[in-house]
């Protein structure tokens, strides 16, 4: 017997391992689905005849499909290509795999007639509306027949959102695969990327890069403030300053190195993680944040015993912050008075927290609401309390003496 071996990245091989109906990839630029979609459905038409439709919601011309990703996966490999017949509107196998290109939008009533597809491969699956949707599955029906779905999301609640992320069906293995998981990432997209962090706010580069929801909104407590970037701290800048929120239940425990300069606000490090007990809590964030117990350490204040428990057990200048009415309402003042927030690219639970961190928004009119949303806090809370002096120190009102 012949073996040959392909290589993609480690996250899809769950997705295709075993048998299903749908296999699905999400996430952001430069990850490799496409690729890795592609070459393995070359390597399913090798190992037996097929009928493969390749489809995206709009196709003008055979450039605008699927048709490179599988070309060149196909061209990499010269045992797949040795049995691929390669024209400019078409692919086939020696032992009758045929690949169709075709677009939804235009073609929807052709498709719908097509018999016996065994694989069907939805590319840019972000635009294909809910009705191409239905039409679709219910053409794709050939015994064993799979579809496979590949998108970059978009938007919350889209119809491929809410099919695969909010309701997903029986028999689909799924995975979010983004740059940091392809071990093929190329140099020339690094290049690209960081071009993007240094000049992109930080919800664009996320929806580019890490694949989630583009979301650009007033009701964002730090909208337009947020840049993600890599840098290193200058020997003048002020700082480090640590602040640690606790966790409890779900709620991860959350710990941050910032520093300052420039009116520019830059977090540095984080360190955290759910269901981290109090005496693992020490060594987790002296091994992500260096340095970390010869500093003092503000945490907060509604858990004295546990910064006790930390000042025994390796962090001897852990604090309790006191907090004081509309605290919480000073401190996102005093954060969006820094000209901007650089965190560094490393810290990416902090930049999640900094897209999703909102003011409350009426439901019934669309008015934000001056209240903050009770969730994605741990890291803004935790840099509140690393700046607790200066806020306070800014917030408490001036005595004019006579």
């Amino acid at each position: 017997m012949t073996t040959a071996r392909v290589e993609i990245p480690p996250k899809l091989l769950p997705v295709f391992d075993g048998e299903a109906r749908y296999r699905c990839a999400h996430g952001g630029r430069g990850s490799g689905k496409s690729y890795s979609f592609g070459l393995l459905s070359a390597v399913r038409g090798y190992a037996a005849p097929m009928r493969i439709l390749a489809t995206r919601e709009l196709q003008v011309s055979i450039k605008e499909s699927f048709y490179a990703e599988v070309r060149k996966a196909i061209e990499e490999h010269p045992w797949l290509e040795d049995h691929y017949e390669i024209g400019e509107h078409y692919i086939r196998g020696r032992n009758g795999t045929e690949y169709i290109f075709r677009g939804l939008r235009h073609n929807i009533s052709s498709i719908k007639s097509m018999a016996n597809i065994d694989l069907c491969i939805i590319e840019e699956a972000e635009d294909v509306p809910e009705q191409s949707w239905r039409s679709l599955t219910q053409t794709i029906r050939a015994p064993g027949s799979e579809i496979w779905v590949i998108w970059n999301p978009r938007k919350d609640g889209s119809p491929v959102d809410h099919r695969f992320i909010k309701n997903q069906p029986a028999r689909c293995k799924i995975a979010q695969l983004n740059h940091q998981d392809n071990p093929w990432f190329p140099a020339e997209l690094e290049e690209e990327r960081k071009n993007d962090a240094a000049l992109l706010d930080a919800n664009t580069y996320a929806h580019i890069w890490d694949g989630v929801y583009l979301e650009n909104s007033d009701a964002q407590v730090l909208a337009g403030k947020v840049r993600i970037a890599e840098f290193e701290p200058g020997e003048d800048w002020a700082g480090p300053y640590y602040g640690l929120d606790y966790g409890f239940a779900q709620d991860p425990t959350a710990g941050v190195e910032v520093w300052i300069d420039d009116n520019t606000l830059y977090v540095y490090r984080e360190s955290g993680d759910s269901g981290v007990e109090l005496d693992d809590t020490p060594e987790m964030l002296r091994a992500d944040m260096p340095g970390i117990e010869r500093h003092e350490v503000r945490a907060d204040s509604a858990r004295p015993e546990s910064s006790s428990h930390l000042r025994r057990h390796g962090l001897p200048r852990v604090t309790s912050v006191q907090k004081w009415q509309g605290s919480v309402e000073d401190g996102i003042k005093h954060m969006r008075s820094y000209r901007e927030i650089v965190i560094h690219e490393r810290c990416r639970n902090t930049a999640r927290e900094a897209r999703l961190y909102s003011y409350k928004v009426d439901r019934h009119t669309g008015e934000i609401r001056p209240d903050v949303v009770d969730a994605h806090n741990h890291y803004m809370d935790a840099i509140r309390y690393a700046l607790a002096p200066l806020i306070r120190q800014r917030a408490r009102p001036r005595v004019r003496r006579l």
